[in-house]
């Protein structure tokens, strides 16, 4: 079995979760399996190296899961992007809407040098609403936008394309 299958096996659906009529990906039984969860990791390493990536930003907090890991195999900084008051340095931040109100995420101020190559990294790609206020906290910081990595994507939901106003550069292991 390949890696794709071996994740799409893994990964559970709960059906209506968190609303009735949504159907959630649950990846949570990809990190019982220590050495799967090292596959992605080399997976997604594979996918960026010859990429000339300076740092890579995670979305929390699923964002962080594999995006460190990432940073780490990469030998570059992670950059965490937060939810607006949990960081305690001084911050940059930036609100967006979602399908029924608004979010507003954060970044330290210090976080990016400028002109830096940044790769975006969470585990979903829904409507790309997060993925872009990520995009746009990044842009403020000075850095510019390598690409965007997911562990997986809902292609129903046209996320990709709402990136591609920020870069062509986007890759999910996962597609359903």
């Amino acid at each position: 079995m390949n890696l794709t299958e071996r994740i799409t096996n893994a990964i559970r659906t709960i059906p209506d979760f968190p609303k009735p009529g949504i159907m959630f990906k649950d990846i949570t039984p990809l990190l019982k399996d220590v050495e799967l969860s090292k596959e992605i990791t080399v997976a997604f390493a594979e996918q960026w190296k010859a990429k000339n990536i300076d740092a890579i930003v995670g979305i929390e907090s699923r964002g962080f899961i594999w995006g460190n890991s990432l940073a780490q195999l990469m030998g570059i900084p992670f950059i965490p992007i937060r939810k607006k008051g949990k960081l305690p340095a001084e911050t940059l931040s930036f609100k967006y809407d979602l399908e029924y109100g608004s979010a507003e995420i954060e970044i330290h101020k210090d976080a990016i040098d400028k002109g830096q190559k940044i790769l975006i990294h969470d585990d979903l790609l829904a409507t790309g609403g997060t993925a872009i206020a990520a995009a746009e906290l990044v842009k403020m910081s000075g850095g510019e936008i390598a690409g965007f990595s997911f562990l997986v994507e809902l292609s129903f939901l046209n996320g990709i394309q709402e990136l591609e106003g920020h870069s062509t550069n986007i890759h999910s292991l996962i597609t359903y």
